[in-house]
C-alpha cells in the first residue's frame, strides 16, 4: 500500500489504515458491503462465528472521567462489576463521549487509533480464535487480526471481563 488509495476511505478508516501500516500490520482495513454495527451483522457479512468479532465497548470512568475501552468477543456480554474491579467504577458512556473521546461513532469504533488516550482491557475470550475480525473506524469497516496481533496492537492487557454463561 503506497498510501493514495486511502483517500478514498472515510476519515476513520484512514486513521485506523495508517495506525496499521505504521505498526507493521500485515492487513489493512476492508470495507464491507452492508454496515457491521453490531457483532452479528459484522459476523453475518464475513461469514465467521459471532465469536470471532472483537467488538469494542466504551465506558466511562466516574474518578476522572477516562474513556475506557473493553475488547471483546462478539459472542459476550461485558460484566461491569468486573472491569470496575480492574479501572475503577464505570458508567456507560453516550454517542458524543465516545466520538470525543475515540474519533469514532458507535457501532465504528476502533481498538486502535483513538483520538485521545484511553484506558484499554482485552477480553481473555478472544484467545479461543486464530483470527479476530474488529471495527476499522466506520461502520462499513473491518480489519482481521489474530488475538495476540490485536493484543499487541493495544498494548491492553489480557483480563477476564465478561458475565459467565
Amino acid at each position: 500500500m503506497c498510501g493514495s488509495e486511502l483517500h478514498a476511505l472515510p476519515e476513520g478508516v484512514q486513521r485506523v489504515s495508517r495506525f496499521l501500516q505504521d505498526a507493521g500490520h500485515p492487513h489493512a482495513p476492508q470495507m464491507l458491503d452492508g454496515a457491521a454495527r453490531t457483532a452479528q451483522e459484522a459476523a453475518d457479512q464475513l461469514s465467521i462465528l459471532v465469536g470471532q468479532v472483537a467488538k469494542s465497548i466504551i465506558f466511562k470512568r466516574r474518578s476522572d472521567g477516562a474513556a475506557v475501552l473493553v475488547v471483546t468477543s462478539g459472542d459476550k456480554r461485558v460484566d461491569e462489576t468486573k472491569v470496575t474491579q480492574l479501572v475503577g467504577k464505570v458508567g456507560r458512556a453516550d454517542a458524543d463521549f465516545v466520538k470525543s473521546s475515540t474519533g469514532f461513532s458507535i457501532g465504528g469504533v476502533s481498538p486502535v487509533a483513538h483520538a485521545t488516550k484511553v484506558v484499554t482491557l482485552m477480553d481473555a475470550e478472544l484467545q479461543r480464535f486464530e483470527t479476530v475480525w474488529a471495527a476499522a473506524g466506520h461502520p462499513h469497516g473491518v480489519f482481521p487480526a489474530s488475538p495476540a496481533q490485536l493484543q499487541a496492537l493495544t498494548a491492553a492487557p489480557w483480563s477476564d471481563v465478561v458475565e459467565q454463561a
